[in-house]
């Protein structure tokens, strides 16, 4: 009868020790899939970040692209326009060529003024297209480099954003660890009492059979 009680005790003992493992084995997997699914999130917030990126800066080289298009297209208008002031001006040279002989002192004359004016007034015309071209392109690197300065800023707030999201993180994580490490010790304390409680248990038991059977004895 003892062997029988002994042998019980042990296999309740194996059986609790068995659950005992199987608990700690579902709370490290849980743990694991915990930290896999932190993992996961900041790689996709990651990739989201770099496809973001990837966008302003494909945005930004399609404005370039469309601004130097542009200057390209003033640059090809401004030289068709210096070449008809260049056919023009032979033109105008031909025919005065043509009227020198009847007139030849008095052409000769205005022919000098006529081309002293036409410099003049052509080289106003580049001075202006020089400062309009220098104003454009000063205006053009006012905007590159606040493109850029808005750019480092997005940057720097997503940075600032993304090590606040981690500290949260890490916080809640710390903070489910210290309740899981509680919760935890607390069914620990519980196993053990109960262990300590079924021994006193299978001890008072264990006792009345003793008695049982010495009061059986006798009577025989």
């Amino acid at each position: 009868m003892q062997y029988l009680e002994r042998q019980r005790a042990r296999e309740e003992k194996k059986i609790r020790e068995d659950e005992q493992q199987r608990l700690k084995d579902l709370e490290v997997q849980k743990q694991k899939e915990e930290k896999q699914k932190i993992k996961d999130e900041q790689q996709r917030l990651k990739d989201l970040e770099v496809q973001r990126e990837k966008e302003e800066e494909q945005k930004l080289k399609e404005k370039n692209h469309k601004l130097q298009y542009e200057q390209q297209k003033l640059n090809e208008t401004a030289q068709k326009l210096k070449d008809l002031e260049t056919q023009r001006i032979k033109e105008r040279e031909a025919q005065i060529l043509a009227e020198q002989e009847e007139y030849k002192e008095k052409e000769k004359e205005l022919r000098l003024k006529e081309q002293q004016q036409k410099a003049e007034e052509k080289e106003k015309r580049v001075i202006e297209q020089q400062q309009k071209a220098e104003e454009k392109e000063r205006k053009l690197r006012e905007e590159e480099l606040k493109l850029i300065e808005e750019k480092e800023q997005r940057e720097l707030e997503a940075k600032i954003e993304e090590e606040k999201r981690i500290k949260e993180e890490q916080e809640k994580l710390r903070q489910w660890e210290l309740k899981f490490d509680e919760e935890q010790a607390k069914r620990e304390d519980e196993l053990i009492r109960k262990f300590y409680k079924d021994n006193e248990d299978d001890k008072t038991d264990t006792s009345e059979d003793d008695k049982t059977n010495n009061n059986y004895e006798e009577k025989n």
